[in-house]
């Protein structure tokens, strides 16, 4: 992970303790102080928030709590550490749920009571609308750096003038495959259509089983009754070429012939190339069966590419990337859903005594 990602967290961090207790600009653009918060000693109450110029002498005794993602990834790790010893600060990183319906559920819980357990938090690309009022606009602090990101997720993340999130890394939907699986069985590349997909999963599955593995599936995904699967469906019908559920006109297109044979098509994979499970399956239950060795294909997201490469990992090396299959029909595409991760400042860190020494060194 390249150093400027480690210094756009390492800012998100020293904004956490310079605007702690401050009043955060309200996303009209007005200065508000959050109701739990009560300015410390020297901190100046209604006090607009302005930018940190430059990492701050450490105030003894702050830590700043960070949720980041419950998946371990290198990359989190080497970004706090690389913080920490730039800033001076001591970062506690909380792991949040595995679900991102679950973590959002729980910032909600924290917004709501105001808590300021949480400095920090990642913030997932459909999340800016709903959490807004509970987030730090960062406008003031990022300054030129916004033109290096993608235009689009800046646009995404930000409500009524706002920039209630710095965009942390994106996601795209993958199909993940077996290579030595692949070429086993014969195949010279991966599936192109979700057609050529059904064919080697169904073949290498009955491949498997019949060399003593009863526990191989064909293909693993997201059905649970979550976004995940909200994903999945909308990959799968506009692969088909069967809209895209709501057009950018307005126009509501999901109730087509081609949507319908693309749910039907996922439907027939359930207890035939895919686990009568898969029905309740969420990112990391997926990626458990595929990183066992017990699946031929997987949907997920790129962060599973180097779990599915760590040394521990019985597939290391043995797998490859490439874009989802397309449908059938004249307007068959390949698709996949685009996600990603934010990082976000709460409006209601208590960390008012670090807040105060950033205004003595504004």
């Amino acid at each position: 992970m390249n150093r400027k990602l480690y210094a756009m967290l390492g800012l998100l961090l020293i904004l956490s303790l310079a605007l702690a207790g401050c009043p955060a600009p309200a996303p009209g653009g007005g200065a508000e102080q959050p109701a739990a918060a009560t300015p410390a000693e020297g901190a100046a109450a209604g006090a607009e928030a302005t930018p940190a110029e430059g990492a701050a002498a450490p105030a003894e005794g702050v830590v700043v709590r960070a949720m980041l993602g419950a998946v371990s990834r290198d990359f989190d790790t080497a970004a706090v550490e690389y913080c920490a010893k730039e800033t001076g600060y001591q970062i506690e990183v909380v792991n949040g749920p595995d679900s991102a319906t679950d973590r959002l559920a729980l910032y909600l819980q924290f917004f709501g009571a105001q808590s300021p357990d949480i400095d920090i938090m990642q913030t997932d690309v459909i999340w800016p609308g709903i959490l807004a009022e509970h987030l730090v606009d960062l406008t003031p602090y990022v300054g030129d750096a916004i033109g290096d990101y993608f235009p689009a997720i800046i646009q995404n993340n930000t409500v009524d003038g706002a920039l209630v999130g710095i965009p942390w890394f994106t996601d795209a939907g993958l199909l993940y495959y077996r290579t030595d699986l692949l070429e086993k069985y014969g195949y010279d590349a991966p599936p192109t259509t979700w057609a050529e997909l059904e064919e080697m999963a169904t073949a290498i599955q009955e491949g498997e089983r019949a060399e003593g593995n009863p526990d191989f599936w064909g293909y693993v995904w997201q059905g649970a009754a979550y976004e995940g699967l909200t994903c999945d469906a909308l990959e799968w019908q506009v692969s088909w070429g069967g809209g895209q559920i709501v057009e950018p006109d307005g126009t509501i297109s999901i109730n087509n012939e081609q949507a319908a044979a693309s749910f039907d098509m996922a439907a027939g994979w359930v207890d035939r190339i895919s686990p009568p499970g898969v029905v309740s399956y969420m990112e990391e239950d997926a990626r458990g069966v595929w990183q066992a060795g017990n699946a031929a294909f997987m949907r997920n997201w790129p962060y599973a590419y180097a779990l599915g490469n760590a040394e521990d990992s019985v597939i290391k090396d043995k797998f490859g990337v490439v874009p989802l299959p397309k449908g059938e029909g004249p307007d068959a595409r390949n698709a996949d859903t685009l996600g990603g991760w934010q990082m976000a400042v709460s409006r209601y860190s208590s960390n008012v005594d670090a807040a105060a020494q950033q205004g003595e060194k504004r």
